[in-house]
């Protein structure tokens, strides 16, 4: 099964940073948003795979890094995967970065992650962190 380390990454301003994917049809959800991060490559552990991914997508250094949960996809993705969730802070601001891959980076409240149609099942990893976490506005 492939093993994806992905990050809900927030910036110095506490706005919840996310991508829009390509807009290629050669890609697994072409056009949706993202969460940052990517493939866990061999030797790597989950953290250090994040670290490298965050790098290479936006340039940075997590100040915070803390694990969160596993989620496993066998359903509604490109092929069945398991996502190591991290909540990541940053000292940057959204609109001091930029994207190294996909269309558009923003930086958004969570309470407003409702307006977005994310990848396979990182709508729902966000809203359950959201509604746990007491800032899902609903």
């Amino acid at each position: 099964m492939i093993q994806i380390a992905t990050a809900l990454l927030f910036d110095r301003d506490g706005k919840f940073l996310i991508y829009l994917r390509d807009n290629k049809e050669t890609i697994p959800f072409p056009n949706h948003w993202d969460l940052f991060g990517g493939h866990i490559e061999d030797g790597e552990t989950p953290e250090v795979a994040l670290r490298r991914e965050l790098q290479e997508e936006i340039r940075v250094t997590p100040t915070q890094v803390r694990f969160l949960r596993t989620y496993v996809a066998n359903e509604g993705d490109a092929r069945p995967n398991t996502k190591h969730v991290f909540v990541v802070s940053i000292e940057e601001r959204a609109a001091d970065l930029t994207l190294y891959e996909g269309q558009e980076l923003r930086g958004i409240d969570i309470t407003d992650h409702h307006q977005f149609k994310f990848a396979n099942i990182l709508g729902r990893i966000v809203a359950e962190y959201a509604e746990a976490s007491g800032t899902d506005g609903r």
